[in-house]
């Protein structure tokens, strides 16, 4: 894939200026859980960088977060799967010796406390026990499936990883219980599941996969719904958000929940925050750009050191050191650090990663064909996805015409703002036709520079 291409999936930016795995961190951190050991393997480079550089806790209360690499430890293999993974790194269970172990996915966008998890574990008397989120049933091939005991709504029956069908819930018919992939475990039963299944040819030594089947032979496993815990500051619109953004498309449709008037899921919750590493980079500056054209970001999440120069940003997620040009147009798109989109580009529902130059008078996302020429990858959905620093060819004279078609219009936001007077929708329209028609090959109208060598040097 595009975005992991060149780093591991945790470490992908998210939401204008996070990483995936601050999400999980966050949760852990804010459930009072503060010794963390993070289990890497492949392109781990940035995520470690980020984890040194931003998740420093306090040593003194003996608080950390550990960046663990494969290291070989048992045998000559480097990870065989979640469950090896931590089978051969028993040793850090051993060294602090918990009586329970939480294991947490790291590429989830949710807000979850932890320590109501580890209750209601220790109150039902399971080995393991498995956090659950309701999803549409039509859904139930896309997860690992959690079918509950009829006598005993809190035990696992079965677990089926993506089955064709499933019966749906007593109390919602239209929907069934999904593996969040976080799981709680009485420490002791988990070292001796992780021992069996080292032992095992049969097996994928998965933890969704094989462990957790394992407890539930053994009549010892438990499931947690997401929907009773309870987060400060939460609302019931956003309350129990869960995303799995393992592909591009479900990646592209949780950067639109963040950005409506009253989002599916609200970043701004100060009283169970997300943390990550501040940029240095300067506020966010919106100028006029040459022919009197307003840089305006609407419906948008735009991170510091932006500068939209009399450009229009509609719908969409802007990361650190973005630069957008005179009468260029970003729609319902994703943009990554160090982005820089040349006068009168056109940006239509697409994703761009870090340091990818969109040039003058070029559009991403307005042709799908043109876009599988040049190499790009197109979603089944339609989303066209740039990797890091990607090469985007200089536009033909067509494509410069469809771009400036694209750039004249008004946006919409305004237009619907403006729909009582018809004579404001016709001079803006005007001065953006004007600013299109130009050669668009201006840089920035500000005095911009490009995006610093600190930001470019930065890792994944």
């Amino acid at each position: 894939m595009p975005l992991t291409a060149d780093r591991a999936k945790p470490a992908v930016p998210f939401a204008g200026g996070y990483r995936l795995i601050d999400f999980a961190l966050s949760n852990l951190v804010n459930s009072g859980y503060r010794r963390i050991v993070v289990l890497t393997q492949y392109k781990s480079h940035s995520l470690d960088k980020h984890i040194s550089e931003t998740w420093r806790l306090s040593t003194l209360l003996q608080n950390y977060v550990a960046s663990v690499p494969a290291q070989q430890r048992i045998g000559k293999s480097w990870f065989l799967g979640s469950a090896n993974a931590i089978y051969q790194s028993l040793n850090l269970i051993h060294d602090d010796q918990p009586d329970i172990v939480v294991v947490v996915g790291a590429d989830h966008v949710y807000r979850m406390d932890f320590d109501q998890m580890v209750e209601a574990h220790i109150a039902s008397g399971a080995k393991a026990t498995v956090a659950a989120v309701r999803q549409p049933l039509n859904m139930a091939n896309q997860f690992g499936v959690i079918e509950t005991d009829d006598a005993d709504p809190g035990k696992i029956a079965a677990f089926v990883e993506k089955p064709a069908t499933t019966p749906g819930l007593p109390d919602d018919p239209d929907a069934f219980l999904a593996s969040m992939g976080n799981y709680v475990f009485d420490a002791d039963a988990l070292v001796e599941a992780l021992r069996r299944d080292a032992e095992r040819l049969d097996t994928k030594h998965d933890m969704g996969g094989d462990i957790v089947p394992y407890f539930v032979g053994r009549g010892e496993a438990g499931v947690y719904d997401f929907t009773k815990n309870e987060i400060p500051g939460s609302t019931e619109r956003d309350r129990t958000y869960w995303r799995d953004v393992g592909t591009l498309d479900s990646f592209y449709d949780a950067h639109m929940d963040l950005i409506s008037p009253l989002p599916v899921f609200n970043l701004y919750n100060s009283e169970w925050p997300i943390y990550t590493r501040q940029s240095i980079s300067p506020p966010a500056k919106f100028v006029r750009g040459e022919g009197g054209t307003v840089g305006t970001a609407l419906d948008s999440i735009v991170a510091s050191g932006v500068v939209i120069s009399g450009a229009v940003v509609e719908g969409s997620v802007l990361s650190h050191d973005v630069r957008v040009n005179t009468a260029a147009r970003v729609l319902d798109s994703v943009l990554m650090d160090c982005v820089q989109v040349g006068a009168g580009a056109v940006i239509h529902r697409a994703i761009l990663d870090k340091n990818v130059v969109v040039p003058a008078g070029a559009t991403i996302g307005v042709d799908a064909k043109l876009d599988r020429m040049r190499g790009f990858e197109v979603t089944e959905s339609g989303i066209t996805v740039l990797s890091k620093g990607q090469i985007v060819p200089e536009p033909a004279e067509d494509e410069r015409r469809l771009a400036a078609a694209w750039s004249a219009k008004v946006p919409a936001a305004l237009e619907e703002a403006a729909a009582d007077i018809p004579e404001v929708v016709e001079r803006i329209q005007e001065v953006h036709a004007a600013a299109a028609s130009r050669n668009p090959g201006g840089s920035s109208h500000d005095g911009g520079t490009s995006p610093s060598s600190a930001a470019d040097g930065a890792a994944g």
